[in-house]
């Protein structure tokens, strides 16, 4: 009597149709993939970015490593770079820009920038006090 299940020899399993995969998922043997863990360099999600908003910081304003507290109507930029996010604060529309003391810190993904920018308002936008 024929159960209809077919039975699968080990020689098989590691042929074409098992693809390199054994019986618990594992890979026999690492497989090379042209490419793979690779970025490209150019200046895509890896590259440098960066976000702005206009804030409105709290009495105590923001502590910058150049000029000490600044107050005021600001823009905040979180910059990424090599792996890296950094925050700095401008008064609205100058020139200079100054980088928020303590608010550097690596980021493995770019893809983190949004949250991080928008984690940085929340906390630095205080415009009722």
């Amino acid at each position: 009597m024929h159960s209809g299940k077919r039975v699968v020899t080990a020689a098989e399993e590691s042929g074409p149709a098992a693809a390199g995969m054994t019986a618990d998922g594992t890979a026999e043997t690492p497989a090379a993939v042209p490419g793979a863990g690779m970025v490209a360099d150019s200046g895509g999600a890896a590259g440098p970015q960066s976000r702005t908003t206009d804030i409105v910081p709290g009495p105590g304003g923001v502590m910058t490593d150049e000029v000490g507290v600044v107050t005021g109507d600001l823009t905040l930029r979180t910059e990424y770079a090599d792996g890296k996010v950094t925050l700095r604060v401008q008064y609205k529309d100058a020139d200079e820009w100054y980088a928020v003391t303590g608010a550097s810190v690596a980021l493995a993904d770019a893809a983190g920038l949004d949250a991080v920018h928008g984690v940085a308002v929340g906390l630095l936008n205080r415009p009722e006090g």
